[in-house]
């Protein structure tokens, strides 16, 4: 995905990059958690941060911020994570 390159889009790009190094981060936590409980704490927060990476990107392409060929692709990896993440999740509770 190329962002254009001004300075009002810094703060947008930092937030995505935030939010989606935070979902493997939190996924890569809860291969050790300290209990089922602190393993699906770890799995809900990697889904709330998906959801949000998602919203960074729709809010790119529907703006127009970005341009790319690949933001169908984004998509797509972005959905199927959230429904793994999902699937975990609920999984776990139900445990």
């Amino acid at each position: 995905m190329k962002i254009q390159e001004q300075k009002r889009e810094y703060v947008l790009t930092k937030q995505l990059l935030r939010s989606g190094t935070s979902i493997d981060a939190n996924v890569e936590e809860a291969q050790q958690p300290q209990s089922r409980a602190d393993f699906t704490s770890k799995m809900s927060i990697a889904l709330k941060e998906a959801y949000e990476t998602r919203f960074w990107l729709r809010l790119f392409r529907d703006s127009a911020l970005a341009m790319s060929e690949d933001m169908g692709t984004l998509f797509e990896q972005v959905d199927e994570l959230i429904r793994l993440l999902v699937a975990i999740t609920l999984s776990s509770k139900s445990s």
